[in-house]
């Protein structure tokens, strides 16, 4: 069996393909050429250089392929450029779909985002029937996913055997970016996370959200959704989690909302200017209105999904940045 993974220089991508080879499945990755490849280091896979933007590149890659794993995403709070992430989300998702659609590939798992899903954002965890609408969507990373999703959900139409997976938050080693959350614990380490704002995560192992694909891939109904997700956290307890892990104080302030989001709104428009990221990107506020809280119980119980502590998660985490430079 052979598997083709996009996203594989990745966090989550670079996790998948672990688990193949663990499974002893072939695996062959999609990487642009000139990307930073150190998720890759050591692993006996082939690379097969492309682009989301290349169908017809797409389709040479697919061939010999059993299995596709589309986890490949532009994932940033901010860009000066939207329409490269619409680019990339929307327009590769469709390249890629439509590839394997025309290559006969026959089992498709599409990497979401439970950012995509509904969600009460009163703590009540959201499922994946939970209503949502595109008008729910906060900044242009949500938006992309959606759209996205929408853009799957055609191929299912026309026969492609695809399952959605809707991963919540992973942690864990060779967030090499990092993503937003990993940049958190990095800001924790060293000492620039002062104060809080009043929202809640559901945490998940990277090596249990890459497994979960797997599992999609084996056990998934084709045009079904699959929350992978462990545990509902607030922030607070997120970096009490760290505190205890690393000896250092947990921010003790929590911030009043409204002025932070004026804060944001006013990065937003200097970072327009200037083209370098904001401090307080204006979508990761906007989102931490709500908890964004969700019920694995689906991937859980059709699945198997495994569910690791999320404290020894949050170890892994951080013993990686510390180990690679980015903590003090």
């Amino acid at each position: 069996m052979k598997a083709f993974v996009t996203g594989a220089t990745g966090f989550i991508g670079a996790s998948i393909a672990r688990e193949l080879l663990a499974d002893g499945v072939e695996v062959r990755a999609l990487a642009r050429k000139g990307s930073d490849r150190r998720n890759l280091e050591g692993l006996d896979i082939e690379i097969f250089e492309g682009d989301l933007r290349d169908r017809e590149g797409l389709e040479r890659g697919l061939k010999g392929c059993d299995t596709l794993f589309h986890a490949a995403a532009d994932y940033r709070l901010w860009t000066r450029t939207p329409a490269d992430m619409y680019d990339i989300n929307v327009g590769g998702t469709r390249n890629i779909l439509g590839a394997a659609l025309a290559t006969g590939t026959s089992r498709v798992v599409y990497t979401s985002s439970v950012g995509t899903l509904g969600n009460p954002g009163d703590g009540t965890p959201g499922t994946e029937a939970t209503p949502v609408t595109f008008g729910e969507m906060v900044g242009d990373y949500k938006k992309s996913k959606f759209l996205a999703e929408r853009a799957a959900e055609e191929f299912l139409a026309k026969g492609l055997p695809l399952v959605i997976v809707n991963p919540s938050t992973p942690v864990g080693p060779r967030d090499v970016k990092p993503t937003p959350t990993g940049k958190i614990i990095v800001d924790f380490l060293n000492g620039k996370m002062p104060a809080y704002l009043n929202t809640g995560l559901n945490l998940i192992d990277v090596s249990a959200c890459a497994r979960g694909h797997v599992l999609a891939a084996q056990k998934g109904k084709v045009g079904e959704k699959y929350i992978l997700g462990n545990e509902n956290l607030t922030l607070e307890r997120i970096f009490a989690l760290l505190s205890e892990i690393t000896g250092l104080k947990a921010p003790k302030v929590r911030l009043p909302y409204y002025p932070i989001l004026l804060a944001a709104h006013v990065n937003e428009a200097i970072a327009a200017v200037t083209g370098k990221e904001p401090m307080i990107p204006l979508a990761g506020v906007q989102m931490a209105a709500k908890f964004m809280y969700f019920d694995p119980g689906k991937a859980i119980r059709d699945l198997g999904l495994p569910h690791t502590p999320v404290r020894e998660s949050l170890e892994k985490a951080v013993t990686w940045f510390r180990q690679n430079g980015y903590a003090k």
